[in-house]
């Protein structure tokens, strides 16, 4: 009886070991499985290195790689908009805090302003975003600030309040992009822009705004200027073509009153060709009648002097005849 009770207890604790030496087994297969496949979002890269090596750069899905760190993977979000502040901080409550030692500059004049600055870049190489230097987000932004007190130097303060803000822009953009290309750390700038640009006193902020509400002046009364003179421009354009089209009109006229001279000449002549003695003396009286429309003409129609028959050009009767 003891004998099989031993015999009992011996064979379930074999079955117990072998129970736990499966589990075990199970275990290992699952985590080691586990450690077997990856999956990729669709904002991101998988960068794979291989004993340390980048063996492949994997998109979004699901992929495997090789057990007990002889793969490692490094997710980078190459396909999100990464943004930093320079000058200010913003709070999760929507408020912001001036950070000076970033936004406090010397401009050109050597007078101080404050210019905070929002910068937008992604991620253009991951392979390189990863190896290529120990903290790319930090040096880029180290780089955009120096480039930044550079371009700030270089201006008066009344631009850089007023109306230089877009040159400053675009001067600092193209100086960080070729900085990039030089360091090539992974990373591509997509915008820089001022949010902001003000004297570091109350008392200059309230003259800068007074020449900036003069200068907002001096452009509404040039608009003004300019709109008047549009208005006036159209007046005497449209006087113009009315006396060009009226002279136009006259012109022709006067061509067509010669037209009608010269063919009335022509006909004249014509009969006066015909008939020269004839036509003369009648163009004689005509014309006499013209220059003396008070008078009556009378004809001596004996041709000897003898003014026998008094004939009025009118073809009227004058009256009774003379002796």
């Amino acid at each position: 009886m003891y004998k099989s009770s031993s015999f009992d207890f011996k064979k379930n604790k074999k079955k117990t070991a072998k129970a736990i030496f499966w589990i075990v087994i199970a275990v290992i297969a699952v985590s080691l499985f586990s450690t077997m496949y990856y999956t990729v979002s669709d904002k991101e890269v998988a960068v794979v290195t291989t004993f340390g090596k980048v063996t492949g750069i994997n998109e979004a899905g699901m992929h495997f790689k090789l057990p007990f760190g002889i793969q490692k993977v490094k997710y980078v979000e190459i396909n999100e908009i990464k943004s930093i502040e320079i000058g200010y901080r913003t709070h999760s409550d929507g408020s912001t805090t001036s950070v000076y030692d970033e936004c406090r500059m010397i401009t050109g004049d050597f007078n101080i302003v404050n210019v905070d600055f929002f910068v937008e870049y992604r991620i253009s190489d991951p392979k390189k975003f990863v190896y290529a230097s120990g903290d790319p987000e930090n040096i880029l932004k180290m780089l955009i600030q120096s480039q930044i007190r550079n371009v700030i130097g270089s201006y008066e303060i009344d631009p850089i309040l007023t109306e230089s803000k877009d040159q400053i822009q675009t001067r600092i953009m193209d100086l960080t992009i070729a900085e990039l290309a030089e360091y090539d750390i992974g990373l591509s700038v997509v915008d820089i822009k001022i949010q902001d640009s003000e004297p570091p006193t109350a008392a200059v902020s309230e003259a800068f705004a007074a020449v900036k509400n003069a200068d907002s002046g001096a452009k509404t009364a040039v608009n003004n200027a300019n709109a008047y003179k549009n208005k006036k421009t159209a007046e005497a354009d449209a006087m113009i073509d009315s006396i060009l089209k009226n002279a136009e009109y006259l012109k022709q006229a006067r061509i067509n009153e010669a037209y009608e001279e010269v063919a009335k000449f022509n006909s004249m002549f014509e009969e006066y060709s015909k008939y020269p003695d004839i036509t003369k003396t009648r163009m004689y009286y005509e014309c006499l009648e013209t220059f003396f429309p008070d008078i009556t003409v009378y004809i001596d129609t004996t041709g000897n002097g003898d003014i026998l028959k008094l004939l009025p050009l009118d073809g009227k009767s004058s009256g009774s005849t003379g002796d």
